[in-house]
């Protein structure tokens, strides 16, 4: 887990946030990347966070990284990639609130990285976190992810609305009925977000 921003001093939860996986929504989905020359950022994600940013949303990254568990890369490389993310969207006035991980995997993990936690989506722990941390309302968030585990950890965890994009996995039925939409890409769930967002009701 990365954040830089300070929650508020008061226990009520009262910012707004969209939450977004990693891999396949904000970058190119390359199988256990953590090399920054393989970091790509998709078409349309600064002018999508950028967006999101001025309309006021905390924008909070949620990404499983079993690939520490598995040995391909350490939690020096992921923090690396880390900071090289963040350095990139900070040259376009892009600031992350959070930057939230899970290491873990319950079979594939080697040593004590193999574990059944609640952080790794579908489980909804990196979500609950961020909340608890940055004092997020989740019921007035967004989630975005390209997965049916992201849905799932978006809908456990209690996010107003969750949204399927479809710059990362191959998508099924199964998938888009998780999710309260599908769209092609952050820039149009940006889009999506900003017009709900101003009618969207707490539960």
């Amino acid at each position: 887990m990365n954040t830089d921003t300070a929650a508020p001093s008061s226990t009520e939860k009262t910012r707004r946030a969209v939450f977004l996986d990693r891999d396949g929504v904000l970058n190119e989905d390359r199988n256990y990347l953590w090399k920054t020359e393989e970091f790509v950022l998709l078409p349309g994600v600064v002018e999508a966070l950028s967006r999101l940013q001025a309309a006021g949303f905390l924008l909070v990254v949620v990404t499983n990284q079993s690939g520490i568990a598995r040995g391909l890369y350490t939690e020096n490389d992921y923090q690396n990639l880390t900071e090289y993310m963040r350095g990139r969207l900070e040259g376009y006035g892009i600031r992350l609130s959070g930057v939230y991980h899970c290491p873990h995997h319950p079979v594939h993990g080697k040593g004590p990285y193999r574990v059944s936690c609640g952080c790794r989506k579908p489980r909804p722990g990196l979500i609950l976190q961020a909340s608890e941390e940055l004092g997020i309302d989740v019921r007035r968030s967004f989630l975005v992810g390209d997965t049916q585990s992201d849905m799932e950890a978006g809908r456990t965890a209690g996010v107003g609305r969750c949204i399927l994009v479809r710059t990362g996995h191959i998508l099924d039925e199964k998938d888009i009925v998780a999710a309260d939409i599908c769209l092609n890409d952050l820039r149009e769930a940006s889009d999506w977000i900003i017009s709900h967002s101003k009618t969207q009701q707490t539960i």
